[in-house]
């Protein structure tokens, strides 16, 4: 962290920044896991119910994120970073917000989710959650936490515009997938809500803190919410390789990719990190070629060089949101 004058720490989201720095490189790690989690998560949906899944795999990420805290404060005298420990003790008013962050944007946000993917197509879940990063910018630039210049709504136009290159041909708004539809448009509200809400916390408490104490608060609401779908779960149909995508989903794609996440949201904010979500279909494109063996196209080319384009708009500067430096 830099220091102002008279030796005041300066907060990370008023520093100035590369054009890409090494949380550019992390973010996009970040999206290349999240992007192929998608065909192993797919996949094990036809051994296990999805509900059951992703009970199983929010206990997982929990227990990673609590085990993680534990080692973290036993032999950390300090992290200097602050992404995995800060000494601060969290208030009630903290932990009241953190209560409410994971029933919204883990145990609700988990839910409507996988009803929503399991009730529409993949093509329609990508177009629809690219509406993320634009409701993030948005509630961001109206709350007055970040500015939104002009060169981010260019990206963030440019990505949606390439990802519905993309995925576009495939989408079918209505008719037997419109519930599905819905379900994902409602799980990507509770996800802006989340990212927005967690911010403030990160002032002082770790990205590693917030993410897993809410994580382990909202599955203590999910689990008894889908009991049944776990009690009927025929174990004798569930391969070892189920098991062991459900651990590395559970590991990659919750603990460590929600870590990173958050570490981003502190330090480039949330509306910059919210458009790397933007990367996401277009590495489960590439998966799916590399694969299933889906053929590639101009078309798809053209679509995935706009998205990166977009998203390298977005992080041309990164402003002090107080004094637009």
């Amino acid at each position: 962290m830099r220091r102002g004058g008279a030796g005041v720490p300066v907060p990370p989201s008023f520093v100035r920044l590369p054009r890409f720095a090494p949380i550019d490189l992390l973010l996009l790690l970040m999206t290349v896991i999240w992007g192929t989690n998608y065909a192993i998560v797919k996949h094990a949906f036809t051994e296990m119910d999805p509900q059951a899944f992703n009970a199983l795999r929010m206990v997982v990420a929990s227990t990673v994120f609590v085990v993680m805290m534990l080692i973290v404060r036993r032999r950390s005298s300090g992290d200097p970073s602050g992404i995995f420990y800060t000494p601060h003790v969290m208030t009630r008013r903290e932990l009241l917000a953190l209560a409410a962050l994971g029933i919204v944007g883990q145990s609700l946000y988990q839910y409507l989710f996988i009803a929503g993917l399991a009730r529409t197509s993949v093509a329609n879940s990508a177009v629809i959650a690219a509406a993320a990063p634009v409701m993030i910018a948005l509630a961001s630039g109206a709350t007055g936490e970040e500015r939104i210049g002009r060169a981010h709504w260019i990206g963030a136009a440019l990505s949606l515009i390439g990802i519905y290159i993309v995925v576009g041909p495939g989408v079918q708004i209505g008719g037997s997938s419109v519930g599905g539809d819905l379900l994902m448009l409602a799980a990507m509200c509770c996800w802006s809500v989340y990212t927005l809400g967690a911010r403030p916390l990160m002032t002082r408490h770790s990205p590693v803190a917030v993410t897993g104490i809410s994580m382990a608060i909202g599955t203590a609401f999910y689990v008894p919410a889908v009991a049944a779908h776990v009690v009927s779960l025929d174990w004798g149909a569930v391969s070892p390789m189920t098991l062991v995508a459900l651990v590395y989903s559970a590991v990659f794609s919750l603990s460590l990719s929600y870590t990173i996440w958050y570490a981003a949201v502190r330090e480039i904010g949330s509306a910059r990190t919210s458009v790397y979500s933007n990367l996401v279909p277009v590495f489960a494109m590439a998966s799916a070629i590399l694969f299933l063996g889906e053929p590639v196209s101009t078309r798809k080319i053209a679509g995935a060089a706009a998205v990166l384009i977009g998203v390298a708009l977005t992080r041309v500067r990164t402003l002090n949101p107080r004094s637009g430096v």
